[in-house]
């Protein structure tokens, strides 16, 4: 029995590569897929850190709303680029290998992502929260210095989170299948693939991601329903003007953002649910990423005002 263990493992060392399956795609959609994800990938880069520029260069915006806003469009810009440029070169090659170094890594930096989102979210709608139904102390409560304080706690929980998966990843072996049933190394396909006992990993990921989306989707929640009652109370239209100018374009995007995880969570299992899944996380690595800066960009006064003043300076010059 010892022996045929110690072969099992031997064998299992040898899986250190995987085959990622990509996209399910006709033959002859290979080219435009591939120019279709390029120009939105190159928008998603170029729209976040364009943002972030603009929320640097506009002293105005130097407060946390603006802050977290250009955390937020980074975080954009990370979330996708471990896993794009991979499933562009996987489009146009016939070799689809990753390592297993690199899978970890790949997940790794998109977990990092993903968390930071989560948290992101959750500030931003507090943020939206005292801005709206505490004006008068927005600014003793909501001090720069606090601002960099969540977000410095925000990076190192993410940072941890993410660790914490890597390292139980590591104590998998791969014997039976090198394929993935994905476009980038995620980890519910890899502890499918795995011939260990992965009873771990997956309560991992029930108690450690399960509770972020729980208590970020709460916070969002309970401080969405208090901003709402705050405006009907005030029965003022300019009031209302004022919370659709500070948080309408915030609400959209937790709307499209957890409206996705929903979709993905929630839904019952069926045959199709790889592809599926697949199609949910193109949503929130390539498409959402690319309409967060459109989003606040065209409905927030502020940033758009800061546009224009931007854009005019330019043509000055």
């Amino acid at each position: 029995m010892s022996s045929e263990q110690h072969l099992e493992k031997e064998n299992a060392t040898l899986l250190t590569e995987f085959v990622l399956t990509g996209l399910a795609y006709h033959q002859g959609l290979q080219v435009p897929l591939f120019l279709l994800f390029l120009v939105l990938y190159v928008f998603t880069v170029v729209g976040n850190l364009g943002l972030i520029a603009l929320i640097y260069s506009d002293p105005q915006l130097h407060i946390p709303m603006y802050i977290f806003l250009g955390s937020l469009a980074f975080v954009g810009a990370w979330i996708s680029s471990p896993v794009t440029p991979n499933m562009l070169v996987d489009l146009l090659s016939k070799n689809k290998m990753i390592s297993l170094s690199e899978c970890l890594i790949q997940f790794f930096a998109f977990s990092c992502g993903g968390t930071t989102e989560c948290f992101l979210l959750g500030a931003m709608a507090y943020d939206c929260y005292v801005a709206i139904c505490k004006p008068l102390l927005y600014p003793v409560i909501m001090t720069n210095k606090l601002c960099i304080r969540i977000l410095i706690s925000i990076f190192v929980g993410s940072f941890l989170h993410s660790l914490f998966h890597i390292l139980f990843l590591l104590r998998l072996t791969f014997c039976d299948s090198n394929i993935i049933h994905h476009f980038y190394c995620d980890i519910m396909s890899l502890l499918k693939i795995s011939c260990s006992d992965t009873s771990i990993n997956f309560l991992l990921v029930f108690t450690l991601a399960g509770s972020i989306q729980v208590v970020t989707m709460v916070r969002v929640i309970v401080s969405y329903t208090c901003i709402i009652f705050t405006i009907l109370q005030s029965k003022s239209f300019k009031g209302i003007e004022k919370a659709f100018s500070t948080c309408g374009a915030h609400l959209l995007s937790v709307s499209l953002y957890y409206g996705s995880l929903l979709f993905m969570y929630v839904r019952p299992a069926s045959p199709q649910t790889d592809d599926q899944d697949m199609m949910d996380s193109l949503f929130c690595t390539v498409i959402i990423p690319v309409l967060n800066p459109v989003i606040y960009s065209l409905r927030n006064q502020q940033v758009k005002d800061s546009v224009i003043k931007a854009l005019k300076g330019n043509v000055y010059i």
